[in-house]
Parts: C-alpha cells; structure tokens; sequence
C-alpha cells in the first residue's frame, strides 16, 4: 500500500522517464530537477516514492532502474540538518522515515521474481546496511530475512541473500557466527550452481571480514567449498570457475594454511584447468592467479609440495609460448608503430609475471632446476615461440634467483646470445629484452665482466632491418650503461655511438627517440669522457630543438631536450662554452611556445631546467624569473577528486588515463594521479634549485614554504607529495639564512610559522615510512637554525609528538608479536611484515636524529621535556628487541654528550644499560654502549669517573669477541678501544695499573674502519710515544703497524693523519726499529701508500 499521494508518485515517473530519455537536453533537465526539487527539498519523500516505484510498477525496466536510483540516491552526502556533520543521505533521515523505507525494501527484495530485478534491489539493500552498519547500527530485520532467504525453495532468493553478505558481511555480528557454519554449508551444498558461486563470494567476503583469530573456526568448511569446483569445470562453467577461482584468491591472501590438508589436491585441479583450452583464457589465468597467490603468501606450504614448483613452471612455459598465433612471420608485429599495445591480458604475459612471481617468492633452489629443464631444448627447438618462451623466462626469473644464476652467468649467456642472430625477429627481440633484464638483475656483475660479451653481441644487433629490434636492442644498452662504468664503456663508445647516430636518421620515429633516450643514457654513465663526442652529436641535437615541428614529433623534441642536457651535465660548463647559455635559451624559447595541456615537452623540461641548474650553478639565476612560473604552477596544483555516483561515471573514468579508483563507504572516489605525480615532480626540483642555488633562491622561498611545502606536508592524497614536501623544508630554510643571516628577524619569521607545522605533521601522519621522513625534515631544519633555535613549546610538543610515536610503534609490535603466534610451524614470515619491520627501524632511527640533534643544539634545556619520555626509555633499554634497545641506547649518548655533568641526575637510567650494552650480542648495541663509556669519560665530568675506571674490564671483553674484527663487529671493537683511549685521557679518573691497561689497550689496535673513533685512538697513541711511554716503546712495532694501517685505510685525515705520521716516526727513533723492515710485512699497495708518508722516516 502506498503512503504517498497519486500526484507524488504522477511526478516522480514523468522524472523517472525524463532521467531515461536519450534526448540529452531532456535528461539534463530531469537531472536538474532531481537534484533542486527533489534532493535538496524533498529527499525523504523522493526516497519512499522509488521504494513505492520499485513495489507497484508494472514494467520491469522502471523498477530496476529505481532501485538503480535509490541506491545512488542513498549514498549521496548532505549536511544533517541543523549540524555541520555530512552524512549519507538515507543515513541523515530522521530515524521513522528510515525504518519505513527500510522495510519497504525488503518486501520489495521478498516480493521480486526477476532475478535482474532482485539484484538491483539487492544492491540497494547492501548499500542500506552497509549505512547501519558503518553508524553502528543493527538492521536485525535484514539479518533475519537474509537467513530466512539463504534457505528458502526460490533459488534466486537464495542467492539474493549470499549476493547481499559479500556485500556487506559486516551486517554479521558476532552473536550470529554460529549461524553462519550452517548457512554455508548449505549454500556450498545447493543444487543451484549460481548459489554455490553466490555463497562462496558471500564466504570470502565474510571470512575477510574477521580477526585473525576468529578465522580458524571456519577452516573445517574447506572440504565443501572446494567440492564446487569439479562440477563446474565438468559443465565448461567458465563464468562460475573464475567466480570461484576469484573467491579462492580472495581467501588464500587471508589464510593460505587454511587450505594446507587439501593444498596439493587444489594445484592438480588447477593445474588441469590451466591445460583446459577449451575453458577459454580469462579461466586459465584465474587459475594462474590462485597458485601464484599460494607462492605469494605461503611459498613454505608450496615448496614443501612435491610437484607445485615444477607443474607450475611447466605451465608457464606453456603459456609463455602461446604467442603471436595469428602472426606466425611477425608482419603485424613489425609493422605497427604502437610499442605499448595492450597485453596484459595475454597468456604469454600472464607466464612471464607469474614465473617472475615464482622465482622472487620461492627462490632459486626451487625455481631454477625445473626451469632448465626445460629451456636447453627450448632454445634449440625448431619452433620460435618456444625459443622466445625460454628468452621471456630468463627475463623473468633473472631477480628472485640472483644469488644463484650470477655464479652460472657464462652459462646463461651461452643460451641468450645466440638469439640475436636468430632469423626471427621476435627471438632477437627477446633475446636484447633478456640481455636488458639481466643487465639490471646482475647490474655490476654483467658489466664489469661480461661487458665485452654484451656489447659486441648487441651493438650489431642495431643494424637489423626491423625497427622494433633496432630499438629494443639500443633500450637494452639503456640497462646495461646505466650501471656501467666510465671506465667499462670508454672503449666502446666509438662504436656504440656510431650505431646510434646512425639511427637518428631512421624513418622511424620511435627508434629516433629510443637512440635519443640512449645516448643521453651513455653520457650520463660516462661522464667526462664523452666529451670526445660533443662536437659531432650536440649541433644535431640544436638542430632538432630549433625545428619547427607538427605534434607528432613533440615526444621527440622531447628526448632531444632530455638528451642535451644529460650531454651537459656529463661534459660540463667549460667544454661547453657558450653553447650552456645557448641551450638555455632554446629551452626557454620552446617553452613559450608550448599551449597543449598534453605536451609531453612541458615535463621533460622541467627535468631539463634542472639539469641545467646544475651545469650553470649561479649562472643560471638569470633564468628563474621564466622556470619558476609554470614549476610552482604545477607545485601547487590542488588534488582534482571526483566524487562518482554511479557505474557510468565509473566507467567514464576508468577509461581515461591518470586515474586512481578508491572505494569508500559504499562511494568510489577518483583521484587524478597524473596531477599528484607531476606535483610530486615539480616539487623535487624545487630541491633541486634550493640546494643548488642557495641565497640566490631565497626570493622565492616564502611563497614555497607558504603554498606548496608547508601544505604538502600533510598532502594526504599522495605519500610522494608529502616526502617530497618534506625534503624541500630543509633546503629552503638554508637558502633563506643564506640571503638574511641565521638570526635575522626575516629568518625567525619564518622559522616559527614553519616549526609549528613540522611538529604539527609529527602527531598528524599516518604512514610509518613518510613519519619517518618528516622526523627527518624536522633533525634536518633544526639543523639548519642552529643553536637555541627551539623554545620550550617547540620541545614540548616534540616530546608529545615523539610520545604518540612511540605508544603506535608499541602497539604495532604487540600485534606483530600476536600475528607471529598465529603463523604455523614451517610457514615463512609474510614480506609485509619483514617492510612493516624495516619501517618501523628506520622510524626509530630518524627519530634518533631528531633527540641527537635537539640535544647538540638545546643542550640542557631540553632535559625537562626530554625526561617525560623515561619511562619508554626504561622499556626499550630491557626489550628483548635488539632495535629498541639501540634506539635508548642511542639517546642515553646523547645524554651524556650534551648535557655534561647534569647527565649524573639520570645515572640510575645510564649506568646499568651501559654495562650491559657492552656485553650486548647484537654488535650496533655494543657500539652504542662503548660509545657511551667513553662520551662518559669526556663529557660527563668527575662523577662518572669511577664508573668509567671500574667499566675498563668490560671494554676489554668487548674488543675480545669471537670475529670482533668480522665486517658486523668491528665498529664495536673500534669503539671499544677508542673508548677506553678517552677514559685513559679523562683528567677524573685515576687508574692504579695504568701501564698493564696500556699494554692491554695497544693490543686493541688498529682503528681502520670508523673514522669517528680513529683520531681519539690514535691522538692517544701519539701521546704516549711523545711520552716514551713504556708500554708502548714495548710495543713499538704492532703500534707503528697500527698507525700505518689506519693512514692507508684513511680513517686518519688531514692535521690527525699528519700528527699520526709524527708520531710514528718518533717511535722509530726512540725505540729504534726499522719501519722499511716493518714496512716490506705489508702488501705492496700498502707500502706504495705509506711511503708517501714516510719518505722523511729516518
């Protein structure tokens, strides 16, 4: 019955016709009055009318599209009257109108017949719970009808109440699980096969949807959920397999064990339908996707299978070779001049990424075996598709089986090279694409040994007749100089350059722009020596960028522009001459011309104008006044979010390239990434231009810090914006005290306006690793102030900020303690926890700074604020991880650094850390400990003196552990012994065996790998023997090799080095030993150093 009057409902169908019209001005008009005379006046009344729309009307068509209405409707955001809160639109009704529509749409969804139509309504009623639920709220009706549903003789309800969970399985509350066992178990048993489907995306959702620890209870429903998998690849379903294949993926990514009891009977079946042509492409990759998401998260359980690895190697091999099959001779492929065809979508890249997936997940000891079997007799099979396959494989598997494959490199090599004389143009394609790849995966090791083997194969290979082999081979080079040597390529530049200038003459543009991209590749990596080159390869490049060009060549001015100044920065400004400024003024002059939104010239020369300001330095300030513009334009560019309402303005956007889709409550939101990414850009070579240019900047710095830094700092649409916003700060602060002085009243201005926002994003930023960043834009500006340049506010708010810190680092730790407790015996760590780990470590770290670099700057003054933090002190310093035990460490340093004698006041917080730090088996903590001893010794004054004396046997024991000279150790030993040099020096203490301590402690040399610690070793070392002390006139020649080992390593420079020198040639003189006897005990590169220090020895 309705509860509208006739004319309502008279009205609403006229709108409800117009909005379908396909006269578009009548549709804008129906959109029109929807919005300001039904929305904005009316929207309970316009709500209940489709409710009433999709109940009474006869045509189906109209009650599914008002239920497409209600739905976007519904989801709409207004203001709750009389409130400035926004709210979903149903959600701000008064609560009768939402339980009357509510309920109105269940009847509808009971009462429908057409399955088309009850899913439309479906998805209103998702969207309606998913509102409840999200305000907290139960909608216990809906949750009864569900069940009721799921088990009614209709099996399009039945599946109406499962389409109705995947959507919203949080309308499950907790006091309903256990009835939740039953309904899926009868769903995954149905007769219907679309309820089966149904069920087991409502599962997937559902199970999503829960703790961790809640997950367990459903594992045993495993069995009957894989039971529907056979049956539907017996009826070619192939519509229903990716359903469930897609359920599965969903699943295995939350619990992967859950399936371990029937792990290897779910890779036969998936494996069959991987081999099932007949299933179609789209079916097959689903099956892909499930096995390569098992290696994804659970590579333990896939490894311990006795034929995962090498079925699913097998099967993407097979895939690899279904390749080009309607271009058996490559006259298409060769033919087109679009590089970047779509292909994701391809059996052969479906092979390639999930071989690739294989190999970085599970490694080379299970991945390369099975692989070679199988690509020897690929690559001398009579078929080229099996030849590219094995070409693609070793593309894809080259980075996750490194450590192995780098040893056998030859061998490989032996394989790939011969492809480039293969007759068919797609082996040698695949042979430069593998050649490329191990370039990057072996980088160094490809270079410095088999250069020669490389470049005299490939450099041929960019004389074939096929332009897309030409360029491919010239973007091969790409990889392999961009980790090249200057000295590796010098030999072969004649040759390599030659080639390429030889393809800057092809019809082709796309090779024209691949030779640009790599020449300008090779003059980057070879630096100075190309400038042998300048003369022949910049007038061409001038000649290409002063050429009135049409459109299509704008990619190509492009690459020339990228490719001069890359010549530029290599050759630099002298061997340029006046073609520097020349240069500048051609780009300045293009970038006049430039009025396409679409330009491509306009990002290539942002990047240009830096490099330039890099080759010119002050000389390029002239230029700013036309740089500057358009850069901060783009610096400032506000986020461009649209809010999409419904599928067609979804699909609209989806096709548009530069967009990122974010669901959000029930709403999509699309976010313009290619603006986000040029802001991002733009404000990188802000950096680039502070740092470069310094005072000659600072006319611009206000209006960065004002409009672009300080804001991008919480940028929250893109984590690139906000690090790069906090990199910027530092060097725009240097720049302003550059041009007004450190204590200038212009500088203090901008300091407090700016220190506020940087404490400010402290307590604000969500993400671990860009926290980690802003921690280092606020070390790093303080840095910049100088002395004294924090108030107490300043630090107050440091402390609470550092304090919210550290109470989420604790939290995360507890609930990676809880997730490592719910991982099974034998199953590896997930990679997100090894990042998430890695993250929180660099966090500490960056916060580290930022407590060194307050107390080097505010010395005492910061131990008020700084003490509140004690007791998260005193909890790290006694964690069993070794990572927050450095961090305390680190700061009780700090401490005793900057804070001198005051430092006793928190002697009850340092003495017994120390101690045990120098015992610690983690070597950072050691080195952190003996460091402490030692600033104790120096800085601390007399009241730490008998606690360093009584610490000597423990320094000792720290420099005596086994491999205490092993790379991981001996930053600990140095410290160590520098250590117990400083306390030796201290005018506090007083050591009764003083000379068996220096015996002893001449023994802990040498200092050659920490340059901190070297000159307070080796500046004691020349007091004593300016002393003639005994113990070290005993042990004169282990001394005079110490200091000779310390000078060749350069950890001793400049007045140290030169005392060190001294002093060693005392010790010859007064013990008298013979340094040239001592001297020829060390190797030949030692001696020939050495002896340019000691030439006056006598």
């Amino acid at each position: 019955m309705s509860v509208l009057p006739p004319e309502v409902h008279s009205a609403l169908s006229l709108l409800l016709q117009g909005l379908q019209s396909p006269d578009n001005n009548v549709r804008a008009h129906a959109e029109e009055q929807l919005a300001n005379e039904w929305i904005v006046a009316r929207a309970d009344i316009l709500l209940m009318g489709l409710v009433e729309q999709i109940q009474a009307a006869s045509g189906a068509g109209s009650r599914s599209f008002a239920a497409v209405l209600f739905r976007r409707v519904a989801t709409k955001t207004r203001k709750v009257p009389g409130s400035e809160e926004s709210k979903d639109l149903f959600t701000s009704l008064s609560q009768p109108h939402k339980e009357a529509i509510r309920q109105k749409l269940l009847d509808c969804l009971q009462n429908e017949t057409l399955p088309h139509v009850r899913h439309k309504i479906g998805d209103a009623v998702a969207e309606l719970a998913r509102q409840f639920s999200d305000e907290g709220q139960s909608w216990t009706e809906l949750l009864q009808a569900l069940f009721l549903a799921s088990q009614s003789q209709d099996a399009g309800q039945r599946e109406s109440a499962f389409r109705i969970f995947a959507t919203t399985p949080a309308i499950i509350e907790k006091q309903h699980e256990d009835n939740v066992v039953p309904a899926f178990t009868k769903g995954f048993k149905d007769s219907d096969i679309m309820v089966k489907t149904a069920a087991m995306e409502a599962f997937s959702s559902f199970f999503g949807s829960l703790q961790k620890k809640a997950q367990k209870k459903y594992y045993p429903l495993v069995p009957e959920l894989l039971n529907i998998l056979p049956p539907l690849k017996e009826a070619g379903d192939a519509d229903g397999l990716m359903k469930a294949f897609i359920a599965l993926i969903e699943l295995v990514e939350e619990a992967p064990t859950m399936f371990k009891p029937l792990f290897s009977n779910l890779v036969q079946f998936s494996i069959t339908v991987i081999q099932d042509k007949e299933l179609g492409d789209t079916v097959r990759q689903n099956a892909l996707e499930l096995m390569g998401t098992f290696a994804d998260y659970s590579p333990a359980m896939c490894k311990k299978d006795s034929s995962f690895t090498s079925d699913m190697v097998t099967q993407c091999l097979s895939l690899m070779t279904d390749v080009g099959m309607d271009d058996d001779d490559a006259a298409e492929w060769n033919s087109t001049d679009d590089l970047e065809a779509e292909e994701s979508d391809m059996n052969h890249v479906a092979g390639e990424q999930c071989m690739d997936r294989l190999a970085n997940k599970l490694g080379g000891q299970a991945v390369l075996p099975p692989t070679f079997n199988w690509l020897p007799q690929m690559m001398i099979s009579n078929s080229w598709r099996d030849r590219h396959a094995a070409l693609m494989a070793i593309s894809a598997i080259s980075e996750g089986c490194r450590e192995l494959m780098e040893n056998e490199l030859d061998k490989v090599l032996d394989l790939v090279v011969p492809a480039l004389r293969f007759p068919h143009p797609r082996v040698r394609w695949a042979g430069c694409n593998a050649l490329g790849q191990m370039s990057t995966d072996f980088a160094g090791t490809m270079q410095e040994k088999y250069h020669h083997v490389v470049l005299t194969n490939i450099i041929p290979v960019l004389d074939s007749p096929e332009p897309r082999i030409q360029s491919h081979a010239a973007a091969a080079l790409v990889n392999f100089c961009e980790e090249a040597e200057k000295s590796v390529l010098e030999p072969y530049l004649d040759e390599l350059l030659s080639h390429l200038m030889t393809l800057l003459r092809s019809p082709k543009r796309y090779v024209q722009e691949q030779a640009l991209s790599t020449i300008a590749t090779i003059a980057d990596s070879a630096e100075t020596a190309f400038g042998k080159y300048y003369s022949h390869l910049m007038p061409l490049l001038f000649g290409v960028l002063r050429e009135e060009q049409s459109k299509e060549y704008r990619l190509l001015r492009a690459k020339a522009m990228e490719c001069a100044t890359l010549i530029a920065l290599a050759v630099g400004k002298e061997r340029m001459g006046q073609d520097a400024i020349e240069l500048v003024q051609v780009l300045g002059a293009i970038q006049e011309k430039i009025i396409d939104a679409d330009d491509p010239q306009s990002s290539y020369l942002l990047h240009c104008w830096g490099r330039m300001c890099r080759v010119l330095g002050s000389d390029f300030v002239p230029y700013l006044a036309g740089v500057m513009p358009p850069l901060l334009d783009l610096a400032g560019a506000k986020a461009d979010i649209q809010l999409l309402d419904d599928d067609e303005q979804i699909r609209s956007v989806q096709n548009e390239e530069g967009w990122e889709l974010v669901p959000l409550k029930g709403k999509v939101i699309g976010i313009k990434t290619s603006t986000l990414e040029e802001k991002h850009m733009a404000i990188e070579l802000i950096v680039i231009y502070a740092q470069q240019l310094e005072a000659a900047f600072a006319p611009y710095v206000l209006e960065i810090m004002e409009k672009v830094s300080l804001p991008g700092l919480a940028f929250f649409f893109h984590d690139p914006v906000r690090i790069a916003s906090a990199k910027s700060v530092p060097g725009l602060l240097n720049a302003y005290k550059r041009a007004n002085g450190e204590r200038s009243p212009a500088m203090a201005r901008l300091w407090e306006s700016t220190a506020d926002k940087l404490l400010e994003v402290l307590s604000a930023e969500p993400s671990v690793d860009t926290l980690a960043e802003m921690y280092q834009c606020f070390y790093e500006s303080v840095e910049v102030l100088g002395k004294d340049c924090l108030t107490p506010t300043h630090m107050q708010a440091f402390i609470e900020s550092a304090r919210s810190t550290l109470e989420d680092y604790q939290v995360r730790v507890r609930k990676r303690e809880e997730d490592q407790q719910e991982i099974e015996e034998g199953e590896d760590e997930p990679d997100d926890t090894a990042f998430a780990i890695e993250d929180d470590q660099q966090l500490l770290s960056d916060m580290n700074k930022s407590f060194h670099t307050i107390f080097k700057n505010q010395e005492t003054s910061f131990l008020p604020a700084w003490s509140k933090l004690l007791p998260f002190y005193n909890a790290f310093i006694t964690s069993n991880d070794s990572t927050q035990r450095q961090w305390a460490l680190c700061i009780m340093d700090d401490v005793l650094e900057f804070c001198g004698d005051q430092s006793w006041s928190y002697q009850n917080h340092i003495q017994k850390p120390l101690i045990d730090g120098v015992r610690d088996a983690a070597p950072a903590n050691r080195q952190a400990a003996c460091y402490g001893m030692g600033i104790a010794a120096q800085k601390g004054g007399a009241a730490w003196s008998t606690f360093v004396s009584e610490s000597l046997p423990a320094l000792f024991a720290a420099c005596q552990v086994p491999n205490a000279r092993d790379d991981d150790h001996v930053f600990a030993t140095e410290n160590a012994c520098a250590s117990i040099a400083k306390i030796m020096q201290s005018p506090y203490t007083r050591i009764p065996n003083e000379q068996e301590i220096i015996s002893h402690w001449v023994g802990t040399l040498p200092v050659i790998n920490d340059e901190e610690a070297a000159p307070y070793a080796y500046m004691y070392l020349a007091k004593l023997i300016d002393e003639s002390n005994p113990a070290v006139i005993a042990a004169a020649t282990p001394a005079f090799i110490a200091i000779a080992l310390a000078l060749e390593a350069e950890t001793l420079q400049g007045q140290t080095a030169q005392r060190a020198v001294g002093a060693a040639k005392q010790l010859v003189r007064t013990a008298h030993i013979d340094a040239n006897q001592i001297l020829a005990t060390l190797s030949p590169e030692t001696q020939q150093t050495l002896r340019s220090y000691f030439s006056g020895s006598t």
